[in-house]
């Protein structure tokens, strides 16, 4: 799904994933689950592009959710993935986010449930290698991507700052869905490790300025970061 020249979504907004597409190729921001590697080789072809033009994939975190097709692309097709180091074990399947108690609905539940299922979910594949970024990198990938650290939902939580698409790709540093209770707009995420220090990093993500907030779980937010980081910060406050 094309957002904006150059930008272009893989999945839906119960899991998403992001490219960047420029004349020196493809950067995969999170690689969603298993089953969205077909909407990758599908998206690409509609770009005008194949898997070989695929640069790198950036993790902004390493939660099983985000993982979905980079084992692939690294071993299958010599792309590296980049994740901070803090979450790099959880990348290679290590302990998965701390599963507080937490609000729910039982109709949004299942459906999370049954979409994570027929996307392979349940068959993620942990990373075997990785290649440490961490807050301040700007990386020689499409897009010149700049990382900023997001500590909270994960230890190793990242956002990732494109300039040349206006966008801050954003994980599970907020959401605009949230798969647990079905509640739309920005918001904290569910499954945060620790939801105050969430909350304080949201702050890194105003410097941006970024038109568009991208977040793993949730509509594409074109409303601006500062409106995206108030709206959050007023639902926190509730």
């Amino acid at each position: 799904m094309e957002l904006a020249p150059s930008l272009h979504r893989l999945g839906d907004d119960i899991v998403a994933a992001y490219l960047v597409d420029t004349a020196e190729g493809v950067t995969v921001i999170d690689a969603g689950l298993p089953g969205h590697f077909r909407d990758l080789v599908a998206e690409l072809r509609t770009m005008g592009r194949s898997l070989d033009d695929v640069r790198g994939v950036i993790l902004t975190h390493g939660d099983s959710d985000h993982i979905g097709f980079a084992e692939r692309l690294r071993r299958d097709h010599g792309v590296p993935v980049f994740v901070h180091p803090a979450d790099a074990g959880r990348a290679k399947g290590g302990p998965q986010p701390k599963n507080a108690r937490q609000a729910l609905r039982l109709g949004p539940v299942l459906r999370f449930l049954v979409s994570t299922i027929r996307s392979g979910g349940l068959r993620s594949t942990p990373l075997r290698e990785t290649v440490d970024v961490r807050d301040g990198d700007v990386l020689d990938l499409p897009g010149s991507p700049r990382i900023i650290g997001m500590p909270g939902h994960s230890p190793g939580s990242v956002a990732v700052r494109v300039p040349a698409v206006d966008a801050v790709f954003v994980g599970d540093a907020l959401t605009t869905r949230d798969v647990l209770t079905g509640r739309t707009g920005p918001r904290p995420a569910p499954f945060t490790d620790e939801p105050a220090e969430a909350l304080q990093s949201l702050k890194h993500l105003l410097p941006t300025g970024a038109r568009w907030v991208l977040p793993g779980h949730g509509a594409p937010w074109s409303g601006g970061v500062g409106e995206a980081v108030r709206a959050v910060e007023a639902t926190a406050a509730d």
